[in-house]
């Protein structure tokens, strides 16, 4: 009864949510044909606040999304994190716990979503990229859907959120291999980068 009364809640709150960014950023949504049929990890560039809800209305699927723990202090980003089941990740931390949530969703066949740049305009503020991203996709063998969300983030200006073809890492078997969650990385980064 709960999850079912939950399943509706989130229905109804992605669709408030998808006109709220269609109206207010009026969004263009481009590549969603390249999204395949079985699950995947997506992982996008982060600018703003309205990234995740952009790519949690525009995905096509349920997905869940790690976001940082101190988000749920705010309660309707508590509330948003309930409806779609954010897996916490607490900051500056090896935090087993996200790492354990995030691999058992990938092992039951769930979508994730992610930001390779760990916060908001990272790449801007010359921080270095993240590698859990890498790590979940060597681990997992989970394809990969590069997102590039793109425009003024400005009150009735243009956004538009591109989706690529899906990035297959199969090839590499060793998550705890540091070269390779690099090259892996890499990758990502600049895929997402031609998208934007």
């Amino acid at each position: 009864m709960k999850k079912a009364f939950k399943k509706v809640i989130r229905k109804i709150v992605e669709f408030v949510l998808f006109i709220y960014c269609k109206i207010v950023y009026r969004l263009k949504i481009v590549g969603t044909e390249n999204i395949p049929n079985e699950q995947v990890i997506f992982c996008a560039n982060h600018r703003s606040f309205i990234d995740p809800p952009i790519v949690k209305v525009t995905c096509t699927r349920d997905v869940r999304f790690l976001a940082r723990e101190s988000l749920a202090k705010n309660k309707f980003l508590a509330f948003l994190g309930w409806v779609f089941d954010v897996i916490y990740v607490k900051k500056d931390s090896k935090d087993v716990g996200a790492l354990k949530g995030t691999l058992s969703a990938l092992k039951k066949g769930e979508s994730i979503a992610l930001f390779p740049e760990g916060t908001r305009n990272g790449l801007a503020k010359g921080e270095s990229v993240k590698g859990g991203a890498a790590f979940f996709a060597i681990k997992s063998g989970v394809k990969v859907v590069p997102v590039g969300i793109s425009g003024e983030i400005r009150l009735f200006h243009k956004l538009t959120v591109t989706y690529g073809k899906p990035l297959d890492f199969s090839m590499y078997k060793d998550p705890k291999n540091k070269e390779e969650v690099e090259i892996v990385t890499d990758k990502i980064m600049e895929e997402i980068k031609k998208l934007l």
